[in-house]
């Protein structure tokens, strides 16, 4: 086959990087060199146009055992010889052609991540962006979406115990499903996804190999458009239970000590594991594709290097101990194949039928060597122009503040998930502490020990679309406050940066100063970043998504008995808003969903303030001076009050402070601020612990009714019920118009 400009191009490669990769080769690529560049310098595996402001994040200090980039996952120390394995990941653009298989398979790889590098997963969390939920397409998505999640994880056998969902226009098109794992090793049972040795044996391990997914990384490095689901093929099918025999033998055969180095096989397959873990070792490989396990005939040599068949690892093992490996697959029903060899010469040598159908440098294909790297134009929105003309005198104070409670309450993105949570198995392996007793951070166990882990994912994309270098400081700062609230100890970030076209300097400029938001809030609270996912071209033909930089955080409880829960626990208790109030409705839902403005600012936010605040709430925890603790966030202080009643059942009656607008007192979103509840015993206690720190008192609990300044709102079981039917009734008005149009 004659290979041209446009066969690179047809294969999304550049004019540009069409003439790098022959001046790397020095010669004409043939057709399996060139998929091969194409998939490796794709945007999701070499991170071209975002690796020089990755590079400015905090990748080193705190309890940080490896730096971000090394390795599969972050690994962070969390004392008695453990350590804790995290990492967040996008499956969007196979989400939104083949909403389950796309989540399903999501879930899958990022649990593959963990468990190569030696850690058993005992927790999984997602976040998720829909588009309007009257809509059908966002009621399909959404539930393909779920259905997927809650089939891989429970069949896998891992909890999901945490996440968000938001939903908005600006993700109809493309919805956004980010993927977390947490696992636990222990020191010394760790495997790097490294090749050395030469002679050693490279052994293909897991499900046998087909065409799905194959060009899925190239798939996942271009807009969604009316034609991508002709890309279908490219969305990878995953099967839980073999993945779950896959994590049991990978486990167990690392116990052998027959093990050198692995790698998942994920994005761009077997080209993308062999070039990695060859170019960490500073070694080559020779790989003869005819040996890798097929559940297809005839596949290409082109098919099997890019490939994304699930369930599979490369691994090098000690030469001599491939028996060893293989008795251990072969008691897992699992195939296991030695399919080459590593050399020394940094070449992988691809075969096929003893016959050379590939011959690349392994340095050539991979971030940090041969990959082209970017830095592309940025310019600051035009749209900035509009957000600079909101006052918030143009909206008038509405006379009936019960009623935008009511809608704001019912609103998708605030309203309960448990039509969506309750498809998930949060309980199985009994880790999870919070099902019950609900925290602002999930608080799983440690099993084994005392300690506990509060993990989170949080981003509000609206905030970081008004200001991206003030919204991404709010999504690190946010996801620290709810580790916090939860009894926990930050100690550090995954993130999934889901952005539209990198080409677009408006989109660029949001990356640009996302990244600078999160980079100085991460150094702030000492939360190096460990790794995660750049995404790319989320974008449709109405434009990019809003940019989404989602947190995923860790934090530790040395003992998880220590936790903090969110709910309000006994009539009487003193309620009171810890934090500065505002006269501030900028970015809150209240605005934007109810009174309908579609540009403000961010809420008010100060990195310092933010700062002072966790280290008071973490002092009243570890001295046990509150009953609970509950960060304001959507839908303001009201929503936040209502959510920690739910549980047991509690009111409150509060007054409102004069100072402000009550809807900005109610509604408003300005940042670091939390409602706490103290029993009346440790009032005097806590008011001396606050000193001058800004805080109010506002209120008390009460048995179930709700009052503001005088006024009965009702009981709290008829807000539970409003807030836990609003997504249900949704769907269910759906369904009930499509039965009708059936009839």
């Amino acid at each position: 086959m004659e290979i041209t400009l446009k066969t690179a191009q047809q294969l999304r490669l550049t004019e540009e990087e069409f003439e790098l990769m022959q001046k790397k080769l020095g010669r004409m690529p043939n057709f399996n060199e060139l998929c091969a560049f194409s998939a490796m310098w794709s945007e999701h595996c070499s991170y071209k146009n975002s690796i020089k402001w990755l590079k400015t994040l905090p990748r080193e200090g705190g309890k940080m055992l490896v730096k971000a980039g090394e390795e599969n996952a972050g690994l962070m120390d969390i004392g008695d010889g453990l350590g804790v394995v995290f990492k967040i990941e996008s499956h969007n653009h196979p989400s939104a052609i083949e909403p389950f298989q796309g989540a399903a398979t999501g879930v899958g790889g990022i649990h593959r991540d963990i468990f190569t590098m030696g850690a058993r997963p005992i927790a999984s969390l997602n976040s998720l962006r829909f588009g309007n939920l009257e809509e059908d397409k966002t009621q399909h998505l959404l539930s393909g979406v779920v259905h997927g999640i809650g089939h891989y994880g429970n069949c896998f056998g891992v909890p999901t115990v945490g996440g968000e969902i938001y939903f908005d226009e600006c993700y109809h098109t493309n919805p956004l499903v980010n993927a977390m794992s947490v696992g636990i090793v222990k020191a010394g049972e760790t495997v790097s996804a490294t090749a050395l040795g030469k002679g050693n044996p490279v052994m293909f391990v897991g499900s046998a190999t087909g065409k799905d997914g194959i060009g899925g990384a190239s798939f996942a490095s271009a807009d969604i458009t009316e034609e991508s689901a002709q890309d279908l093929p490219a969305v990878q099918v995953g099967d839980p239970f073999q993945e779950k025999k896959l994590l049991e033998a990978c486990l167990e055969v690392i116990q052998t000590g027959a093990v050198v180095g692995m790698q998942d096989m994920g994005a761009a397959g077997i080209i993308c594991s062999t070039a990695e873990m060859s170019a960490k070792g500073e070694v080559g490989m020779r790989i003869d594709l005819d040996k890798v396990p097929t559940r297809q005939q005839n596949m290409k040599a082109w098919e099997l290097l890019l490939s994304e068949s699930q369930e599979r690892m490369l691994m090098v093992a000690e030469k001599g101990k491939e028996d060893i490996v293989r008795k251990v697959f072969e008691k897992w029903d699992l195939p296991c194949s030695v399919i080459g060899e590593v050399t020394d010469d940094g070449i992988l040598n691809f075969y096929m039928h003893g016959e050379l159908e590939a011959s690349i440098p392994a340095h050539e294909l991979v971030l940090g060597g041969g990959a082209p790297q970017y830095d592309r134009e940025y310019r600051e929105p035009a749209y900035f122009a509009e957000i600079a003309k909101f006052n918030m005198s143009s909206v008038a104070e509405p006379e009936d503040l019960k009623a935008v409670a009511e809608q704001l309450i019912q609103l998708p993105t605030i309203a309960s998930k448990r039509w969506i949570y309750t498809q998930y198995d949060s309980m199985v392996g009994t880790v999870n502490t919070s099902t019950n007793t609900p925290t602002d951070a999930a608080v799983v166990m440690v099993k084994g020990s005392k300690k506990g882990l509060a993990v989170t994912t949080d981003c509000n994309s609206r905030y970081v679309y008004a200001d991206p270098y003030k919204g991404a400081m709010i999504a690190v700062s946010e996801a620290a406050r709810n580790i916090v609230c939860s009894g926990g100890q930050p100690l550090g970030v995954t993130n999934c940066l889901n952005f539209g076209n990198p080409y677009d300097p408006e989109v660029y400029y949001q990356f640009v100063n996302a990244i600078k938001g999160m980079g100085d809030a991460c150094r702030k609270f000492d939360t190096p970043v460990t790794g995660g996912n750049v995404s790319f071209y989320n974008q449709n033909p109405d434009g990019p998504v809003n940019p989404t930089p989602t947190i995923g955080m860790v934090g530790l409880l040395e003992n998880v008995a220590d936790k903090m829960t969110l709910d309000l626990k006994e009539e009487g208790d003193i309620l009171y808003l810890v934090g500065s109030s505002k006269n501030d409705i900028n970015g809150s839902e209240y605005l934007h969903k109810i009174a309908g403005a579609k540009f403000s600012s961010a809420p008010y936010f100060s990195l310092e303030e933010e700062y002072a605040l966790q280290q008071k709430i973490a002092e009243a925890v570890s001295k046990k001076m509150i009953q609970s603790a509950h960060d304001v966030s959507e839908g303001g202080l009201f929503v936040t009050l209502c959510e920690g009643g739910f549980n047991r059942e509690l009111g409150f009656s509060i007054i409102t402070n004069n100072e402000f607008r009550k809807d900005a007192w109610l509604f408003g979103e300005a940042q670091s601020r939390v409602l706490v509840s103290v029993s009346l015993d440790k009032v005097n206690d806590f008011e001396k612990l606050l000193g001058s720190f800004p805080h109010e008192k506002i209120g008390v609990v009460t048995t179930g009714e709700i009052v503001i300044d005088g006024d009965f709102w009702g009981t709290i079981d008829w807000w539970k019920e409003k807030y836990d039917t609003a997504i249900e009734n949704y769907l269910a008005k759906e369904e009930a118009g499509s039965a009708l149009s059936s009839i």
